[in-house]
């Protein structure tokens, strides 16, 4: 059993996937520390640092289901070293010509670094593939409501109109720079960790570029050019693309949450068959995957904090700050793809209700012309009024025509602010100005972008 609800068997899948944890649960750490024990054995062969025979026979026997773990764990107490245990468990699974040479001449932090970014490509595959399909399916929401009229909102309160589609495009929009910062990233994140105690590769006189730059790429990874044992910007940059993918999931789900209330009802999640609302008050119908996305937002940006806390280190080498690292990434790579997981989900079976958000427009009166009436009313030089007087006398004039229960246009007539045949031009559909024609542009960019891009990341 374990202590935290984040891996309950009852709760896990609201902070993980499945997917996610084969990467970095116990399992899948412990095979992706053997792989890069393996690639290091090879590498080292290969430059005549220990036989081919003890490399094969590492690569061979360096296995999961070959590891005995209770072993392995009470091997680290013993020792109060973080891979000591794991390194002594492998031992015993070898014959005993090759126990001898595993881990040559590494240090925690080449196995733990590199093992981490190889985690990063196959964490960061999931969200650029998840990514993708939110963003496809926020332009086809961008395109079936590209005329879908609906109240804008400032403050919270109702204002000038705008179209759902303009809406789901800016959304589409920002997950397409994310996209755009994932792709751009993926040189500075998938890089190799070998430097030995300081960081200086002193273990293989001459041959350590070569070691370095062979490991590096029996693991498909770049080589980084110079040791990072103190350098932790790259696993602090990645957390906090995740913490923004998250903050941009959050504002989706937000918007939804805001929207499905009963009194404005133009957005709901789709409730399956079984969905509980409320055990008390079987009338509701809550926004549940909306809410969570906010919740796993805040997880993310928390665990990215600690991430940025990692990068002040000491001298070559600072347990302090990367030890750190191995709770608050694991934690805000499995919230992420949640995140990720739970608003494609969302998206998918969105319920938009148009005729509620004309509805809506309707009821707030004034406010989906009072913009078009200010730009009549200081309709340029020759008008006689500036903007900003043009918005003092607008505001006199809709609240006195407010109080006296007046339309917008009759106020404005009242106030001798405009001509009644001016007043005749704010009648008729709601102007939502230039959002089809900016909703069109992101959803073309967006399209030659995945036209043009690999469906696989990196």
């Amino acid at each position: 059993m374990s202590g935290r609800i984040t891996d309950s068997v009852l709760y896990q899948h609201l902070w993980g996937t499945a997917e996610s944890r084969a990467v970095l649960g116990e399992e899948g750490r412990l095979r992706g520390w053997l792989e890069v024990i393996v690639a290091l054995a090879r590498a080292q062969a290969a430059a005549g640092v220990i036989p081919a025979s003890a490399a094969a026979l590492i690569a061979e026997h360096a296995r999961a289901d070959r590891i005995d773990l209770g072993y392995a764990a009470e091997q680290t107490r013993r020792t109060s070293h973080s891979t000591l245990g794991l390194i002594r468990a492998l031992e015993a699974a070898l014959p005993e010509q090759a126990r001898g040479y595993v881990y040559a001449g590494a240090t925690v932090q080449d196995i733990t670094d590199t093992w981490t970014a190889v985690a990063l490509r196959r964490i960061g595959g999931i969200v650029w593939r998840d990514l993708r399909r939110i963003e496809e399916q926020l332009l086809d929401l961008a395109v079936v409501h590209r005329s879908t009229v609906m109240a804008g909102r400032t403050h919270g309160q109702p204002g000038s109109p705008v179209t759902f589609g303009w809406k789901a495009a800016s959304w589409a929009d920002e997950i397409r720079r994310h996209l755009d910062r994932i792709r751009a990233g993926a040189p500075r994140w998938l890089v190799g960790q070998l430097g030995g105690g300081t960081g200086s590769l002193v273990f293989y006189g001459e041959r350590g570029l070569t070691v370095r730059a062979r490991f590096c790429a029996e693991l498909g990874l770049a080589d980084p050019g110079i040791s990072w044992t103190a350098a932790r910007d790259r696993g602090a940059e990645f957390a906090q693309l995740l913490a923004l993918i998250c903050g941009t999931l959050a504002r989706i789900g937000g918007e939804v949450y805001e929207l499905q209330r009963p009194e404005i009802g133009e957005l709901a999640e789709t409730s399956p068959p079984g969905t509980v609302g409320s055990i008390t008050m079987p009338h509701k119908r809550n926004p549940e995957a909306s809410e969570h996305l906010d919740t796993l937002a805040r997880l993310v940006r928390t665990n990215a904090a600690v991430m940025v806390e990692a990068v002040v280190q000491q001298h070559e080498r600072d347990g302090r700050g990367w030890k750190a690292e191995w709770v608050a990434l694991p934690e805000a790579c499995l919230l992420a793809t949640a995140a990720l997981q739970i608003t494609a989900g969302l998206l998918d079976g969105l319920d938009v209700d148009t005729d509620a958000m004309r509805r809506n427009l309707a009821r707030h009166g004034g406010y989906p012309v009072s913009e078009r009436a200010l730009a009549l009313l200081a309709a340029g030089p020759g008008s006689g009024v500036g903007p900003r007087e043009a918005q003092a006398r607008l505001q006199d004039a809709l609240a006195s025509g407010t109080a006296a229960g007046l339309s917008t246009q009759q106020a404005l007539v009242r106030a001798g602010l405009l001509r009644p045949e001016q007043a005749q031009d704010l009648d008729g559909e709601p102007d939502t100005g230039s959002c089809q024609a900016m909703t069109d542009l992101v959803v073309e960019r967006a399209r030659a972008a995945r036209a043009a891009e690999p469906p696989q990341w990196p």
